[in-house]
């Protein structure tokens, strides 16, 4: 396992745990995977992981029970990061859920608390009040961001008035928005991007295509799912096999291997196995030469999905037949 070069307090691992499935049954998984879910934790620390993501959303709180109970005693040597939904994030609301949700995952201490969304009504100064009482006190250690433009980022930083970690958005291949601003800025002033859905929720596993599409109510709602997509994306897949197949891989690694070349991204991809959890880790040993990363640039820029409105009628018939 690799680590990001920072001075945070335990170190962090470039690949992280999500843990988004945990006790969310939209993911399809079933029961048995809660079971399965300490087995996964387990290895995830065997193998040198040390970021473990959840959010009170996730499962309405299950998925923090969750992983607290797996990961037991090992919760003082591992980074807990878990996310408050802003519905109202007032800074007493959010002092009384960090509470709630340390509770739920049989913590003292949070060592990162993000804000999952930036609320379009609430400014940040007021939620930024309640993260710094919670740093005085000692609840939280690092306070993070979710789904932040670089502007809301500096501004969210300048409320608190010390650093904001991070910034959890969706990155992979197939949104690469990020790296138009928020990794060049993480990478001048000592910040993380947290990369979820680094695997675009496994379209760039290539397991699908027009003809074996996924199931699961995530997967359907996703529109990179729609068959038109799946075939437009073919070319890109078969640019990973072709990177995967020079370096003894599967495409899914090729996949973190590219956000991993920027040096202070972390990624945060789920596993419903053991299996799974073994082979995302393999992907941070993973070097692409600068040939390899360029070409992989190139199909993932050519890949010119379906998406937005255009997508919503194509949705609608893909789900209901019609």
């Amino acid at each position: 396992m690799r680590y990001v070069q920072l001075d945070t307090p335990r170190p962090v691992s470039r690949i992280g745990l999500g843990t988004w499935q945990f006790g969310s049954r939209e993911w399809g998984y079933g029961s048995d995977y809660e079971r399965r879910a300490a087995d996964i934790v387990r290895r995830a620390l065997d193998l040198g992981v040390t970021l473990f993501d959840t959010a009170e959303l996730y499962g309405f709180g299950r998925s923090e029970r969750i992983l607290g109970a797996a990961l037991g005693d090992e919760r003082d040597r591992v980074v807990v990061a878990t996310k408050i939904l802003p519905v109202f994030p007032v800074a007493p609301v959010v002092q009384q859920r960090a509470v709630a949700s340390a509770t739920r995952l049989g913590v003292r201490h949070i060592d990162l608390y993000q804000v999952h969304q930036a609320n379009p009504v609430i400014a940040d100064t007021t939620t930024m009040n309640g993260m710094r009482t919670l740093q005085d006190l000692g609840l939280v250690g690092e306070v993070g961001v979710s789904n932040y433009s670089l502007r809301r980022w500096r501004f969210a930083e300048a409320a608190l008035g010390r650093r904001v970690l991070s910034n959890q958005v969706r990155y992979s291949m197939i949104d690469r928005g990020p790296e138009e601003d928020l990794l060049p800025y993480a990478q001048q002033a000592g910040r993380i991007v947290m990369a979820y859905s680094p695997l675009a929720q496994g379209f760039l596993s290539g397991r699908y295509d027009a003809d074996n599409p996924p199931s699961g109510a995530v997967r359907r709602a996703n529109p990179y799912f729609l068959p038109e997509n799946l075939e437009r994306g073919a070319p890109l897949i078969a640019a990973l096999r072709e990177v995967a197949d020079a370096h003894h891989a599967t495409p899914s690694q090729i996949a973190l291997a590219y956000l991993l070349r920027h040096p202070n991204v972390v990624a945060i991809p789920g596993a419903s196995s053991v299996e799974q959890v073994e082979r995302n880790v393999a992907a941070a040993d993973i070097d692409l030469t600068d040939t390899e990363y360029a070409a992989l640039s190139t199909a993932a820029r050519a890949f010119r999905p379906v998406t937005g409105l255009a997508a919503v009628p194509k949705l609608l018939r893909a789900r209901f037949g019609r």
